[in-house]
C-alpha cells in the first residue's frame, strides 16, 4: 500500500484498526500513520503482535470445529479486515471445499483487497458492504442472501470487533438481533479485549486508539460473557485466546505460552 497515493475516500492521516491490526500481523497494508499509532501500543503494550497472532489461530480452530464436528457449511464473518494468511475460507476449504463464506466489512480498503483476493472464488465466497451497528441490513443485502441460506445454520464471526463499539451502541442488543436473523442451530464465534490482567498497560494501550478511526472500549468478563446471551457457550467456554481448543495439549507447551497477559477472553457459543 502507498503512503504516497492512498485510495480514493480513505484518510491517510488517521490511523485505522484493520490496518494497524495488518501491521501487527506483519502485514504492508498500512499507511505510516497506522505504524506510528501501532508503535506507540507497542511501547505499553509489546506484547500485541503476540495476541494478534494467537487472535487469528482461535479464529482458525474455531473455524475447523465448526466445520469438522458442528457441521456448519455457512459462516457470516463481520469485521473481517484485511485480508491475510489463513481466511476463513481457506480454512473451510481444506476441509469442505463447498463451504459458502459472506465476508462483511466497512472499510472500504478491506472491501478492495478482499474482492481483489476472492475473485476466482465466487461460487463460494462474497464480500459485502456491511456495518455490525445495523445487521438487518448485513443481513439483507442480496449479495449475501445469494450465497448464504438464512433458513439453514450459519456461523456469525465477530472476531476483534466488539470491542471497537462504544457502550452507546449496545453492542449485547446488536448481536441479540444477529442471533435473531439466523436459523436455530446457529453459532457465533467471539472474541473481545479486556483489561483483566496488567489493566494499567491494557488501558494505555486502548487509549491509543482514541486518535484513530476507531477507539477501544475494554470489557470485563462478565461483560463479554453478556455478549453470548441467548448461545450455550461450547466448552471450554469464555477462555483466553491459547485455551480454546488448543491444537496442542502438551501441559508443558501449553505453560509457555502463558507469559501472554490475558488481554483477550475468546469463545463460541450455540443457538438451540
Amino acid at each position: 500500500m502507498s503512503d504516497e497515493a492512498p485510495p480514493p475516500g480513505i484518510d491517510a492521516r488517521i490511523p485505522n484498526p484493520a490496518r494497524m491490526y495488518n501491521y501487527f500481523l506483519g502485514g504492508k497494508d498500512n499507511f505510516a500513520v497506522d505504524r506510528e499509532a501501532a508503535e506507540r501500543v507497542l511501547k505499553v503494550a509489546p506484547e500485541a503482535p503476540a495476541l494478534a497472532r494467537r487472535n487469528r489461530a482461535f479464529l482458525r480452530r474455531a473455524v475447523r470445529y465448526l466445520v469438522a464436528e458442528a457441521g456448519i457449511r455457512q459462516f457470516v464473518d463481520i469485521g473481517t479486515g484485511l485480508p491475510t494468511e489463513g481466511s476463513v475460507h481457506e480454512v473451510a476449504h481444506e476441509l469442505d471445499p463447498g463451504v459458502r463464506v459472506a465476508y462483511v466489512d466497512n472499510d472500504p480498503v478491506v472491501l478492495a483487497h478482499s474482492r481483489a483476493l476472492l475473485s476466482g472464488t465466487a461460487s463460494t465466497t462474497v464480500t459485502v458492504q456491511g456495518d455490525v451497528r445495523r445487521p438487518e441490513e448485513i443481513m439483507a443485502n442480496p449479495e449475501l442472501r445469494s450465497l448464504i441460506d438464512l433458513s439453514a445454520p450459519v456461523a456469525i464471526l465477530l472476531v476483534a470487533v466488539l470491542h471497537f463499539l462504544p457502550d452507546d451502541d449496545k453492542p449485547a442488543e446488536l448481536v441479540a438481533r444477529l442471533r435473531e436473523s439466523v436459523a436455530p442451530g446457529s453459532y457465533l464465534v467471539l472474541s473481545h479485549v479486556t483489561d483483566e490482567e496488567r489493566a494499567r498497560d491494557a488501558r494505555e494501550g486502548a487509549a491509543v486508539y482514541r486518535q484513530a478511526s476507531s477507539g477501544v472500549t475494554l470489557r470485563s468478563r462478565e461483560r463479554i460473557r453478556e455478549l453470548f446471551d441467548g448461545f450455550r457457550l461450547i466448552e471450554p467456554g469464555l477462555v483466553p485466546l491459547d485455551d480454546w481448543r488448543p491444537d496442542d495439549e502438551n501441559p508443558l507447551a501449553r505453560q509457555a505460552r502463558r507469559h501472554l497477559p490475558t488481554w483477550f477472553l475468546c469463545g463460541v457459543g450455540h443457538a438451540s
